[in-house]
């Protein structure tokens, strides 16, 4: 991401990311912080990954990062990426899937055919979404492979924590819809927290395999950056999903302004 700033000429910049794009703001500070001006993060990953850790300090459930990366994605879902799926006669397809999990009961649906179009250009494989994943001994039995787009997100290859000790310490805006049902700490795409629902078989306890906190480790961490001198706002859209961007457009708009002027 570097090299297209700096392609473009562009010196100190604003960044935002959203989701997966959390994840890359974060490297980009963690690689350059005084070229960053501000940096948004829009419900954003957690720092320590998706999936495989526990605690706010995201130390890994396996050693081998068990219940992350690619193997933990719905093969129904990435079927219906693979064949442009644009119905919802399945629970796992793109539309139902878009439309369930990453906006929130309540939205109004405009550009709806735009995001779906979006999903389905997904390039589907092992060096892209989602992966290759691996066998492993720990439940559920998956661990996360080395190539594709999940894989990058796994514990045993992501670790952004590091942003705490940069400097200088751009100002983070942290801004977070209310009912995200995929970043958090009772996510629908953890599969310890699927488990302990009783949807996935084998699941041995939340002793053992505890859902991880992904906005308590995000907190955790940001925390940790003000306390090093770091300055950075969480704001939380109320009604709004994994996508408060698109459900609360004019609210985001507003909060991002006054974090720019700012």
């Amino acid at each position: 991401m570097w090299s297209a700033v700096d392609a473009l000429g562009l010196g100190q910049v604003d960044l935002l990311g959203w989701s997966m794009g959390g994840g890359v703001v974060l490297q980009m500070i963690c690689d350059r912080p005084a070229d960053v001006r501000t940096a948004t993060l829009i419900n954003p990953l957690s720092p320590y990954g998706f999936g495989g850790t526990v605690g706010v300090d995201g130390r890994l459930i396996a050693p081998d990062g068990a219940g992350s990366g690619a193997g933990t994605v719905n093969p129904d879902f990435v079927e219906g990426l693979r064949t442009g799926d644009d119905g919802t006669t399945s629970a796992a397809s793109p539309l139902t899937v878009l439309r369930s999990f990453y906006v929130a009961p309540g939205w109004d649906g405009a550009d709806e055919e735009l995001y779906l179009a979006s999903m389905l250009s997904t390039a589907v494989g092992e060096d892209n979404y989602p992966g290759d994943s691996t066998t492993s001994p720990s439940w559920p039995g998956v661990a996360p492979g080395r190539r594709g787009v999940l894989n990058t997100m796994a514990p045993t290859h992501l670790d952004l924590s590091a942003v705490t000790d940069v400097e200088p310490k751009p100002p983070l805006l942290w801004l977070r819809g209310e009912l995200d049902q995929i970043v958090s700490d009772t996510s629908m795409f953890d599969l310890a927290h699927l488990g302990a629902l009783g949807a996935v078989p084998g699941y041995p306890g939340a002793d053992r395999v505890p859902a991880q906190p992904m906005v308590a480790q995000t907190r955790s961490v940001l925390d940790a950056y003000r306390s090093g001198g770091g300055v950075y706002t969480e704001t939380v859209v109320a009604g709004a999903g994994h996508s408060p961007h698109i459900e609360r457009t004019d609210e985001v708009l507003g909060a991002l302004l006054m974090h720019l002027d700012a």
